[in-house]
């Protein structure tokens, strides 16, 4: 069962839409009862108007024919009434007092008859009144007078069982309104607990990430927006596993990469200060030097990383040769090439090509491409550079024939901390922080692989117009 929290989804949509319900509801009762009413006392009016109307003319009409003396007709119509059930009819004389009544019990002098002071003062000699009774009882009259003559023919009936009549349907309706609120209530309540259950479940399941188990997920049945959210959450849910799993993956990786060139360097400086032999000594300085220099360029990766997640990272911009800094990374690495027994070629372009951009930057980027190709390359491979100038860019490309990376690595190859291959030495975020230098001069990095055939990584940057 869904417990309505004070300030959750549901109670506040209970209290608004009942409330908005309930007002309307209220308000349609309150008009039905007047619409009732209006109804039932039109008819009642409109009844004793006709009966009023029928005698007061039947009597017109013996006067114009018998003369003056029409009293016996009027006695005949009121002693004969035959609705005596349903009203009273009275005759009223020229004093407006009521001689004569189908009752066959005629009021005191003080009775008060607003209906014949109203068709007195009427143009039309008609006169309507609703009241009560001293007895509590609530009755309708209506009174027709002779223009002619100046008595008057009156009709009152009891309104009891219209009253009745009334009530029990402005109750009927009440009753509806009640109906209507309380399938409102469940079929809302059972509505909003399809939308509440879910979300609740997907808090519970944000507390438990939250508190670092990235294994649980959300059982989603249905098709709509809350099964859609469930999709969404389970879609965040695998890519935090998988970047946790990266993260230590790094984290292992970067651990052992400091490791190894801090072990050869603590190793060779005790063997330097123990050893006599100059040779043995020199060659422990050079393996010193190239650990330390490998060591270096790993904390600068990962202090370049710090600064582009950070908002940190800037460009010392100039106006530069891009071609000639290529050149120059490429003459620095084709010896190593060589050492690796594979072949590094530059197809270089004479024209120039400015660019404004960091110096420094670029050629890290590029040192970074031309290692990766050496290290994921194969002995007796090949890593072809080239420069093509087409209208205002120059497209650098770097292509080898290595091992290639498999399809489901290739879209990832660009984050942070992802290595294809974890046999190669490596932190994971040299090809992340080159993309986002080449983002940075407005630019692209792409990277088109074929497992087991090579590797081609496309640059992109514009060029300086003006």
């Amino acid at each position: 069962m869904t417990r309505l929290r004070g300030n959750g989804i549901a109670a506040r949509w209970f209290r608004n839409s009942f409330s908005i319900v309930a007002g309307l509801l209220i308000i349609m009762d309150i008009a039905s009862y007047f619409l009732i009413r209006s109804y039932y006392y039109n008819a009642v009016r409109q009844y004793i108007e006709t009966q009023a109307n029928i005698v007061a003319g039947v009597v017109d009409r013996f006067y114009v024919q018998s003369g003056s003396d029409y009293s016996e007709e009027i006695i005949n119509s009121v002693e004969q009434f035959e609705k005596k059930n349903y009203a009273e009819l009275m005759a009223i004389n020229r004093d407006g007092r009521v001689y004569l009544s189908s009752s066959g019990f005629t009021p005191a002098e003080s009775y008060d008859m607003p209906d014949y002071t109203d068709a007195k003062n009427s143009v039309s000699h008609n006169g309507h009144y609703v009241g009560q009774l001293p007895s509590g009882e609530r009755y309708m009259a209506f009174t027709v007078i002779n223009a002619l003559t100046g008595s008057g023919i009156r009709m009152i009936t009891s309104l009891t069982k219209t009253d009745e009549r009334i009530v029990l349907l402005s109750l009927g309706v009440l009753a509806i309104s009640a109906v209507i609120m309380l399938l409102m209530g469940i079929l809302g309540f059972y509505f909003i607990r399809s939308i509440v259950q879910p979300i609740r479940r997907v808090g519970a399941t944000a507390r438990k990430l939250a508190s670092g188990d990235f294994s649980v997920r959300i059982k989603s049945e249905r098709s709509d927006e809350i099964g859609e959210l469930c999709d969404i959450f389970n879609s965040m849910a695998d890519e935090l596993a998988n970047s946790e799993n990266i993260k230590n993956e790094f984290i292992s990786s970067v651990s052992h990469e400091l490791r190894t060139p801090l072990t050869a360097i603590k190793g060779w400086s005790e063997t330097v200060v123990e050893i006599d032999d100059e040779e043995t000594r020199r060659k422990g300085m050079q393996i010193i030097n190239k650990e330390t220099e490998r060591l270096s360029e790993m904390v600068e990766e990962l202090l370049d990383f710090s600064r582009i997640q950070s908002g940190h990272f800037s460009l010392q911009k100039t106006d530069l040769d891009v071609i000639a800094e290529l050149a120059d990374v490429v003459l620095m690495y084709e010896e190593r090439a060589r050492t690796e027994g594979m072949t590094l070629t530059f197809a270089e372009n004479d024209e120039l090509a400015i660019v404004n951009g960091d110096k420094n930057r670029l050629r890290q980027v590029f040192i970074n491409i031309i290692d990766n190709s050496i290290k994921y390359g194969k002995k007796g491979g090949r890593t072809d550079v080239s420069a093509d100038i087409s209208g205002s860019s120059i497209r650098l490309s770097f292509r080898d024939n290595g091992a290639g990376i498999a399809p489901d690595a290739l879209q990832h190859v660009k984050e942070k901390f992802y290595r294809a291959n974890s046999k190669v030495r490596g932190s994971g975020i040299g090809l992340a922080v080159a993309d986002e230098i080449i983002a940075i001069h407005g630019g692209s990095l792409d990277i088109d692989s074929t497992l087991g055939e090579g590797t081609t990584v496309t640059i992109t940057l514009p060029l300086k117009t003006g």
